[in-house]
């Protein structure tokens, strides 16, 4: 089945933990590559990255050669959820973590667990980049009849319930119930009557769609969420401290990646296949998400401030302090 090609196959409580096992021990015990060259005299990163569309800037530059042309050797460490990786971002056993979901590691560093510096911003939302979906005979019609209903979304009081309840407050509808479902078990959960629509993001969204003849109730990227920066690049206050043009390396690479990911969608269509489950034909009609060429403090702001409102954030923060120099 396309749905299950599509699984990058860790969703059980059991096997994440020894993914995220595999990646410390991986990562060593001795901090980050950052402080080490390869025989080539290039800087070594490790940088733990999702097997989502998010990710594109970062694959593009591995293997169009733009971290080469920095000076900078990176290893990619798969991960499926930014946060598995934040206990090794904070002991400093990776570098960076690339599409980290900028709500986690926002409040991570408000509460003092992690000293957040972002390197560069990842995506922004675009139209139908991720979507709520439900099965095609469901008697959800609208999207006020989601209100109580049981939606799965891959990380509680995160990014995809702080976009959705922006979104159904605007509109006026009640708040559904979440469910904390994995992305490549949201299809089967969905199929099994667990949960009564999902909150998918691609490629996870169109494999639903397309095996499940599931339905589009919302478009995930809409009012009043359009354009609202939701993952990046980012890394810890002692990295960029102790390794500046290291840092400055990565951004110039990752910007110049996210440069060509904007302007011809057809260089992440042809990359999904290498690092995710897409087949070619899959990856021709996947929403993609937006790629920004530089990090905008302004729009960081409207996430922070989106937070507040709904209680993420106890209090205010300036995005701009934050931004790695």
């Amino acid at each position: 089945m396309a749905l299950r090609r599509l699984r990058p196959g860790i969703g059980k409580p059991a096997v994440v933990l020894a993914a995220l096992t595999l990646l410390l021990a991986a990562c060593g015990e001795d901090g980050g590559g950052s402080s080490n060259s390869n025989g080539n005299g290039q800087t070594k990163l490790k940088v733990a990255a999702l097997p989502l569309t998010d990710s594109a800037a970062l694959y593009i530059a591995r293997d169009r050669g733009l971290f080469k042309k920095e000076g900078l050797d990176v290893t990619v460490e798969p991960v499926q959820q930014s946060i598995q990786a934040l206990p090794a971002l904070a002991k400093g056993q990776v570098d960076v973590i690339a599409s980290a979901n900028y709500v986690t590691f926002l409040q991570a560093d408000e509460k003092g667990t992690l000293d957040l510096r972002i390197l560069a911003e990842g995506v922004r939302t675009a139209p139908h980049m991720m979507d709520v979906l439900v099965p095609k005979d469901s008697k959800i019609k609208t999207v006020a009849d989601l209100a109580g209903k049981q939606v799965a979304v891959n990380i509680l009081n995160n990014i995809q319930s702080l976009t959705l309840n922006a979104i159904l407050d605007k509109q006026g509808v009640g708040r559904p119930v979440y469910r904390q479902i994995a992305f490549p078990q949201m299809g089967p959960a969905l199929e099994r009557g667990q949960v009564d629509a999902v909150h998918a993001v691609e490629p996870f969204d169109s494999a639903i769609q397309g095996e499940l003849k599931a339905k589009v109730l919302l478009d995930g990227g809409s009012a009043p969420v359009q354009s609202l920066p939701i993952s990046g690049y980012v890394t810890t206050k002692k990295f960029a401290a102790d390794h500046p043009e290291a840092a400055a390396a990565f951004r110039r690479a990752i910007e110049a990646a996210s440069k060509i990911a904007a302007s011809d969608p057809t260089a992440v269509r042809d990359e999904l296949p290498k690092y995710t489950k897409v087949t070619a034909d899959q990856a021709k009609t996947i929403g993609l998400p937006a790629y920004p060429t530089t990090t905008d403090a302004a729009r960081l702001r409207r996430l922070t401030q989106l937070m507040e409102k709904q209680g993420l954030l106890k209090s205010s923060i300036d995005p701009a302090t934050l931004l790695a120099k």
